[in-house]
């Protein structure tokens, strides 16, 4: 595909059209807050007028519906039904590990559950640093994922934007997110290109006519993980961070697929909302919302089984 074909992409300098107003991310020394746009802004939402459905295939566009109003409505339930048991005090609610009382127990590591958590902590403390030879490596080894048949351009270059980093050098893009939000990408190309390329050249769906910077936007899903997931405490203790704790025992590479999992359904929301630029907090915001409900479901055993999951193509 032609980056002439590709829907048009906001950088610095190009807010709602308007060459002279930028996206103000100076002084930002890590991700403490998102690096798109308020949500609250008004008027910043461009729309076609000429709106088609949502889906350019009506199949696709029922199946994603009925997909996550499922999933929403099971997460749903599950949170409620522990939630009377564990109030009951009865023999049951001790059969529900992440009932509301076992939120002021103390979680015990398994040897390995301790080993992954330490190994993809010491991933999240690494710094990108822009002049590492490792680190631009890796650069160029997104980019040969991401356009196999193109020419791997400079480190600082115009080229960079296509992928949706807001300059000519994606190392300012980073900032707090750090060297675990580029490997996320690497990992999410890797092991399931067809929905990496799909979410690049936003091919599905009808998009607006501002959309979200791709690979910013994987930065901010990143982060967002992290947080959810409770990783910078000494042990986790939310509910979503003490069932990931399962699913890595199980499966070390748990933070990377759910990160791949994360993508996709940010992208779903989007549709689903018909957002826009600006609104990228809100749907990030329901993104970890739906995965929230999803992690704390009594048959998800490993990231697969998780329902948004299945949306993703290998």
């Amino acid at each position: 595909m032609s980056t002439s074909n590709l829907r048009r992409r906001l950088h610095h300098g190009d807010v709602d059209g308007r060459k002279n107003e930028h996206v103000d991310i100076s002084g930002v020394d890590s991700l403490n807050e998102p690096l798109l746009g308020n949500s609250d802004t008004n008027g910043s939402e461009v729309y076609d007028p000429r709106r088609q459905d949502l889906w350019d295939d009506d199949r696709k566009k029922e199946q994603l519906h009925w997909s996550f109003l499922f999933s929403t409505l099971i997460a749903q339930w599950a949170q409620w039904l522990a939630s009377i048991i564990a109030s009951s005090g009865s023999i049951f609610g001790r059969l529900f590990p992440f009932s509301l009382d076992n939120q002021n127990n103390p979680v015990h590591l398994s040897p390995l559950q301790e080993e992954r958590l330490n190994t993809l902590r010491r991933r999240l403390q690494i710094p990108f640093d822009g002049s590492c030879i490792e680190h631009q490596d890796a650069l160029r080894q997104l980019w040969r994922l991401a356009y196999p048949t193109r020419e791997i351009p400079p480190v600082k270059s115009e080229l960079w934007k296509e992928m949706g980093w807001q300059g000519t050098d994606p190392a300012t893009d980073f900032r707090g997110g750090g060297l675990v939000s580029l490997e996320n990408l690497i990992f999410f190309a890797r092991n399931y290109p067809n929905s990496f390329q799909m979410l690049l050249n936003k091919v599905q769906g009808q998009r607006s006519d501002w959309e979200y910077p791709f690979a910013v936007a994987g930065i901010n899903i990143s982060f967002m993980l992290i947080q959810m997931l409770d990783l910078q405490s000494t042990v986790p203790s939310s509910k979503s961070g003490i069932r990931f704790l399962e699913l890595l025992g199980r499966d070390e590479n748990a933070f990377d697929h759910l990160y791949c999992v994360a993508f996709w359904l940010l992208d779903a929301q989007w549709l689903v909302k018909r957002a826009s630029y600006m609104e990228f907090n809100e749907v990030l915001k329901s993104t970890r919302t739906q995965l929230e409900r999803e992690l704390v479901l009594d048959d998800v055993m490993a990231v697969k089984d998780l329902p948004s999951y299945t949306m993703l193509d290998r």
